[in-house]
């Protein structure tokens, strides 16, 4: 059919839809070109009984052509029933950007080592209970087919999709969210302490499941940033009881007996092997933890409601398939992802990812990319066949001192603000933004905010960011740091040598960054060494408050710090972030027994964040308080801030349906509002 001729059918049959009439099949309706047909409650998508009406249509279902083959290569799932039984009831309807795609083919993916740069590819198979759309302001459903709030915020709903399973079959229901907070989540045999967005003000909440699809949160005071929470963690609200719970002592008397068939110690030893013993939805499965054990166990990874599934797993990388139950669909009625495989690389060296990147070896890449990669990537694009997005970021670049370090001379030194006043101002912002970004950041401080809320005073984004090293070394002076050897670098106030080790890693900062900073202390006579290290590396110095130096992106906006209050309390971020005060932390959850005490003012915004989250949205009370949490933190410099720049997002032309993004962030867990599922390979 001709191009003018598809397009007269096309704009014919919407032109029934208008008048009443009744498509025989579902129209192939895109973001680009909605043929007539009304948009749904939500951006992007629509729920099936909604989309048929909208469309005038009756959808009949279609699958990946290789799915059978597919899931032959997930151990343990049966042989595979019509599609239209593997479909929830009410499946999610996605609108593709531009086309409906073709089925098949393997997306190529770079990260950094296991857990380790890796939330990039994670983001693309990601799913929760909600998410954002790719406006970054509305939130929509996903997993959940809706949810509902009570008028004070006390009480969260969410109603599932009947007929929802998991990647090998079994049913997905409420009793899996239970499982997932009561069991896991909550007990203290599988992670250790709670994560502080499964708690409302550091009290627990309760999970009410009335029947199989709805799912009650119960809130002990309110927390109305719950809901936006999931819609951008990637800690799911879920996990799948029927594979885990037998091997969970509180819901089987018989799982350590059972996971000791299979050489586990005990069940809850399993259930560290396929889960993990955090919220990080990356744990290496048995494949590759106990690959002696895997023929025992019935599964080689848990069963997932995401597009694709884990089949292989190595120190190299990992290989998955489609999820042959997915619970999303095109508007032709096609079951998603269009994508067969996914094949993701591990390639700690920087130098050898762009160098594949340059060569069209992946198929998207964001993380651990900087701004300084831009030039050689934009020059390769017509030879490289691929294209480069750059977007502005919501966390910048920050450094921070170990106000809890070990060495005591340090702490009491790194502990004093005017120290970090110094350090501050002693940084070239400007010629920072020029070398490191091409001209094209802000200099600003860091606030704990990101972008900037209307109730903060945009000044306070740049308090101690102005270029001044002769203060700055007039107040080291003043703090008895003087150059006691002659070697040209101020010892500590106690004359012990002083040297900075600055240990780094390119996924978090990039390393010119680092070098320049180091250069600028170095000028006012702090003596500072800089080492590049691998993710791994630097998180593990950091937890055990071995470093001098934290050096890693930071910063996220207002809807997601109401569900989750980690910036303002020690360590003032997670394993994955940017954290310092170690010992504080350590305070805090010991309730005082062990550790070092924080000062007032952390105390403070301790309190204040609780109260941050509990206040109506939008009122003038939660207005004051956080702009009370954002001068606490700007003044008193717990994190220095530097430049915020845009950064690179990379995809070959081939990979079609890719969208225009708002931000190169994982503050909205990177590319999960924009719709990977109907990404598709044209080659």
């Amino acid at each position: 059919m001709s191009q003018s001729k598809k397009a007269f059918f096309l704009a014919s049959a919407a032109q029934l839809v208008l008048a009443g009439a009744a498509y025989a099949t579902c129209p192939a309706v895109t973001q680009a070109d909605m043929m007539g047909v009304a948009p749904g409650a939500f951006p992007q998508q629509f729920d099936l009984s909604e989309y048929e009406a909208a469309a005038g249509c009756e959808m009949q279902f279609s699958e990946n052509p290789e799915i059978a083959a597919l899931n032959g290569e997930i151990r343990g799932n049966p042989e595979l029933p019509p599609v239209a039984e593997r479909l929830p009831d009410e499946p999610l309807v996605i609108v593709p950007y531009h086309a409906a795609g073709s089925y098949g083919g393997t997306l190529h993916a770079l990260s950094n080592a296991t857990e380790a740069g890796t939330s990039d590819f994670l983001s693309v198979r990601h799913v929760n209970l909600v998410r954002y759309s790719d406006d970054l302001q509305t939130i929509v459903p996903n997993v959940a087919k809706s949810w509902e709030w009570n008028d004070d915020f006390t009480q969260l709903t969410f109603t599932l999709r009947r007929g929802h399973k998991w990647s090998d079959g079994a049913p997905f229901t409420s009793a899996d969210v239970k499982f997932w907070y009561d069991n896991l989540s909550l007990d203290p045999k599988v992670i250790e302490k709670p994560k502080d967005y499964v708690l409302v003000a550091g009290e627990r909440m309760t999970v009410d499941t009335p029947d199989e699809v709805t799912v009650v949160f119960n809130l002990p005071s309110p927390k109305p940033g719950l809901l936006a929470h999931f819609a951008t963690s990637f800690a799911q609200a879920f996990q799948p009881k029927h594979f885990l719970g037998q091997y969970h002592p509180d819901l089987n008397p018989e799982a350590d007996a059972l996971a000791a068939e299979c050489g586990f110690d005990t069940g809850l030893a399993v259930i560290t092997a396929y889960f993990g013993n955090s919220d990080w939805t990356d744990t290496p499965s048995p494949m590759l933890n106990a690959p002696d054990q895997v023929g025992c166990l019935a599964k080689d990874t848990h069963p997932t409601l995401e597009s694709h599934i884990y089949v292989s797993d190595t120190t190299e990388g990992r290989k998955l398939v489609a999820n042959p139950y997915f619970f999303m669909v095109d508007p032709t009625g096609q079951q998603l992802p269009y994508i067969s495989r996914q094949d993701e690389l591990y390639a700690n060296d920087n130098e050898v990812r762009i160098l594949k990147l340059v060569n069209g070896e992946a198929d998207y890449k964001s993380q651990s990319l900087t701004l300084g990669s831009a030039p050689i990537l934009l020059e390769s694009q017509e030879k490289g066949d691929y294209s480069i997005q750059l977007k502005p970021t919501i966390a910048m670049p920050a450094f921070s001192f170990n106000v809890t370090s070990e060495d005591p001379a340090k702490r009491d030194l790194f502990g004093n603000v005017e120290f970090r006043k110094a350090m501050s101002i002693a940084i070239n912002r400007d010629e920072l933004n020029e070398t490191s970004f091409f001209g094209q950041g802000e200099p600003k401080q860091y606030i704990g905010f990101s972008p900037t809320p209307s109730f903060v005073d945009p000044a306070l984004t740049q308090l101690y960011t102005e270029y001044d090293p002769e203060t700055a070394k007039a107040m080291l002076d003043d703090l008895g740091m003087a150059d006691t050897d002659g070697d040209g670098f101020r010892e500590l106030p106690s004359g012990e040598k002083l040297v900075l080790n600055m240990q780094f890693a390119t996924q978090g900062i990039g390393g010119e960054v680092v070098e320049l900073v180091a250069q600028y202390w170095s000028d006012i006579g702090v003596q500072t060494t800089v080492k590049e290290v691998t993710p791994d590396e630097y998180r593990s110095a950091q937890s055990s408050n071995q470093l001098d130096v934290g050096m890693w992106e930071k910063g996220q906006p207002v809807a997601i710090v109401l569900g989750n209050n980690e910036l303002f309390v020690p360590p003032f971020e997670n394993y994955f972030g940017h954290r310092v005060g170690m010992l504080w932390a350590e305070w805090v959850d010991s309730e005082g027994a062990s550790g070092v005490e924080p000062p007032q003012w952390v105390k403070d915004m301790i309190s204040d964040i609780n109260a941050f989250q509990s206040a109506v949205p939008g009122s003038q009370e939660q207005a004051e308080i956080g702009s009370k949490l954002a001068t606490a933190m700007a003044e008193n410099l717990p994190f220095i801030g530097t430049v915020q720049a845009p950064n690179v997002i990379y995809h070959r032309n081939a990979l079609q349906n890719f969208a225009e993004f708002q931000t190169q962030s994982y503050e909205y867990y990177r590319t999960f509002p924009y719709l990977p599922v109907q990404w598709y390979l044209d080659e």
